[in-house]
Formats: structure tokens, C-alpha cells, sequence
């Protein structure tokens, strides 16, 4: 009798372990924390780089480029391979040395963009507070103009970051938007910059 009692209290525990809940495969959840782990990490590095540009320290921002692919700079919404690219050495040379260099054509006249460092920043890079924009986005457009946009065809399947400010001139109907685009690629466990694109409405 007492055989039988253990048997069955056996099969009690044996049936109370089976029906225990396993855990959940939470892979799904695993990836929003690392997108989310990823995301954070890219805005936090366009954060620096937008403080750098609004201090006006150029070797704080330069240090954010990709240490072998560079940056290059675009000044409107489409990317031309044309347009400047520099690693961190010669852009901190070009601003010490205070060399012109040509960084594209001017929308409309065609004209090339042939300007000092610190100037072309001024009106094709940190044109506006975008530290302090008051609409940002992670992976996705804001400003659309008339020209084509070709980043995702130029950095499939890098990451970038906007800064936008909407048009305040009543005379140009909005039209006078600008925008700051960041593209960001990995080296290393870190994220830097590899493109600094200007947008706005073009002729």
C-alpha cells in the first residue's frame, strides 16, 4: 500500500512538471532591442556631430568620419559621385591650410561649388539649428523636392538620420524647407559618418 502511494505521488510530480509552461522563444523581442540598441546608438553619434557643427569644432566633427571610407558631402538632395569626399585628415588639412575646394554645381546656374571649408558648412552643411530641429527622423525621408533623392540607391542598407526645418517665408510657400541628412556605416562596434547631405528645393 504504501508502494502504491509513492507511485502515485510520483505521477502527481511527474504530470505537474510536464504541464509547467516552457519559455517562449523571445527572439522577436531580441531584435527590437537590438534595432532599438542600434538606433540609439547612430542618434547618439549624429548628436555629437551636430553639436560639433554648431560649436564650429571641426575636429570633434571630423573624428565621427569613417576612418577608411571617408565623408562625402552632397549639397542638395541628389548624390552625385562627383560630389566631395574626404577622409578626416584632408578635411582638417583643407580648413588649416584654407584651401577652395570643389564640392559640386550650384542648382540652376551649373556653376561649381568652389569654396573654403568653413563656408561651404555654413550654407550647405549647418545652414540652420538642426541640433535643436524640431523634426528628426531615423531611417525615414522629410523634406521632398523636386530633384530625386538617391540615398537609400547610393547607401543601400546603411542607416541615416534628418534634421528638418519646414519653410517660414509666407512669399515662398513653404518652399524654403531645408534639411540635414546624416548616412552612417559601422566600423568596428562603432558608428561614423560616411555622407553629410544638404536637401532643400531645387529649381
Amino acid at each position: 500500500m504504501k508502494g502504491l502511494f509513492i507511485s502515485f505521488l510520483m505521477l502527481l510530480i511527474f504530470a505537474s512538471c510536464n504541464q509547467t509552461k516552457k519559455p517562449e522563444n523571445n527572439s522577436a523581442g531580441a531584435e527590437v532591442i537590438k534595432q532599438k540598441s542600434q538606433q540609439d546608438s547612430i542618434n547618439a553619434v549624429a548628436v555629437k556631430a551636430l553639436k560639433a557643427l554648431k560649436e564650429k569644432n571641426y575636429q570633434a566633427f571630423a573624428s565621427y568620419f569613417h576612418p577608411i571610407d571617408g565623408v562625402r558631402f552632397s549639397p542638395y538632395g541628389f548624390i552625385d559621385p562627383t560630389h566631395k569626399h574626404v577622409l578626416a585628415k584632408d578635411f582638417l588639412e583643407a580648413i588649416d591650410k584654407n584651401w577652395t575646394l570643389t564640392w559640386g554645381h550650384f542648382d540652376g546656374s551649373g556653376e561649381a561649388i568652389k569654396m573654403k571649408v568653413k563656408p561651404y558648412i555654413e550654407r550647405f552643411v549647418y545652414n540652420a539649428d538642426y541640433l535643436n530641429a524640431k523634426r528628426k527622423s531615423y531611417d525615414e525621408f522629410i523634406g521632398q523636392g523636386n530633384t530625386i533623392n538617391n540615398l537609400k540607391e547610393s547607401y543601400p542598407q546603411l542607416h541615416f538620420t534628418e534634421y528638418y526645418f519646414k519653410g517660414n517665408n509666407e512669399k515662398y510657400k513653404g518652399l524654403d524647407w531645408n534639411s540635414l541628412r546624416f548616412v552612417f556605416k559601422k566600423h568596428e562596434q562603432a558608428y561614423y559618418l560616411v555622407a553629410v547631405i544638404h536637401d532643400q528645393w531645387t529649381i
